[in-house]
């Protein structure tokens, strides 16, 4: 792939109602986002991004990247859309990313006619998307999301991503990595480091998933599960050509490695495999199909596997093909985190967007991740009446926040 050039501030025209990062990054879908100095920060595909938004338009930057792999070079498909006088594929990559080509509004609009449940709790929560992450970053990160919490899952991964992945760029003096690949992870001493790392059981479960893939898999074997219609931005796969891969296979497939079962492989489905209808249930879950749709009997919060994939298959049945994004919605409205949003509490609150290039980097801090900074001035300040999220979490609140699986 092309070396990437840091560059300036570009946009993308997006509403809050099309998109919202503040809310998509914090619901436990990635955990390598962080944000400092109210920009989002994180390594794609070898690219040191920097995302904000403010009423109309996701505003993006590089600033930085490494050259990747040919496997991971520009789609065929995105190729032919792009500017052949420039190599820079960010936008498109973007667009991928955050699922944009799916409208919706058209999606929010057909859940709540079919689901009044849905229909009531969805205008707090607008703007939720399911992202195309990279297969591979998607099951690791929902392997240790097992008995986890979102604040101790991004720790996790952001110890792989600092021992184990490529180091891409800084931040002031904050270091960003791109993820580990599965070679990367399947070392012979791999387990023990992550072990001493604190992964407790999840390293052996880590550790034997990357052994099984790059030693008992043929390369591509887990990009060959992604849905054909929400294609991967890997080139890469060795899926059978006159087999049509489907949501039931892939989810099978995922049962078979180490540390992964129902709930795991469904959010890797869901969100690295491009299946929408994939319907990730954990305790969270459960909660709302009792308390808001009179499943079960009884008032338990522990399940079978049948009672598993009857609650998928009750919320397909209401949401369609993309139940996934729908359940999504709920399940952000269900985390504590979120309770102030939830409540509809609003306020009136200034959105700043830097327009122009940014030449002094003295602002730049390396203090750690989640403190509150001193905000940059920039040029233009536009207010906006949003609904509030909680500005700071406590360690306890952070502490008890759950992700999906």
């Amino acid at each position: 792939m092309p070396h990437i050039r840091a560059s300036d501030w570009r946009k993308l025209p997006l509403n809050l109602t099309d998109l919202c990062i503040e809310t998509t990054l914090r619901c436990g879908q990635s955990f390598r986002w962080r944000k400092i100095d109210d920009e989002w920060n994180c390594v794609l595909y070898g690219r040191l991004l920097s995302l904000k938004q403010d009423q109309t338009h996701l505003h993006y930057k590089v600033v930085s990247s490494i050259p990747m792999p040919s496997r991971l070079a520009t789609p065929i498909s995105v190729k032919s859309e792009l500017d052949p006088n420039s190599s820079d594929d960010t936008e498109a990559l973007l667009k991928h990313y955050f699922s944009l080509k799916h409208d919706l509004t058209a999606l929010y609009d057909q859940w709540s006619e079919s689901d009044a449940n849905f229909r009531k709790k969805a205008p707090k929560f607008t703007g939720i998307r399911i992202l195309s992450q990279d297969p591979w970053e998607a099951l690791v990160g929902f392997i240790c999301s097992s008995n986890n919490n979102i604040s101790r899952i991004s720790q996790m991964v952001h110890k792989l991503c600092i021992h184990y992945g490529p180091l891409v760029g800084h931040i002031g003096d904050e270091a960003f990595h791109d993820f580990p690949t599965p070679q990367a992870l399947s070392g012979k001493k791999v387990e023990a480091h992550l072990r001493e790392l604190g992964f407790g059981y999840r390293a052996k479960y880590i550790a034997e998933t990357a052994r099984l893939v790059c030693e008992e898999k043929p390369e591509g074997w887990l990009e060959g599960l992604i849905n054909p219609e929400n294609p991967g931005w890997s080139v890469t796969s060795t899926a059978d050509a006159t087999e049509k891969p489907t949501y039931r296979h892939a989810h099978e497939q995922l049962l078979l490695l180490s540390g992964v079962g129902p709930k795991v492989a469904d959010c890797v489905c869901l969100m690295g495999l491009g299946w929408g209808e994939a319907v990730p249930v954990d305790t969270h879950v459960w909660q709302i199909a009792q308390r808001d749709y009179k499943f079960g009997k009884a008032k338990t919060k522990t399940f079978s596997k049948a009672m598993y994939d009857s609650v998928g298959d009750h919320f397909r049945k209401i949401w369609g093909p993309q139940a996934g994004w729908a359940q999504s919605v709920l399940f952000t409205a269900n985390l504590k985190s979120f309770s102030e949003q939830a409540s509809g509490n609003a306020k009136v609150v200034d959105v700043k967007v830097e327009i122009e290039e940014v030449k002094d980097d003295s602002t730049a801090t390396d203090e750690p991740v989640g403190r509150l900074r001193k905000r940059r001035q920039v040029a233009v300040t536009e207010t906006v009446k949003v609904e509030t999220h909680t500005p700071t979490e406590t360690g306890q609140a952070r502490k008890k926040r759950r992700t999906r699986v």
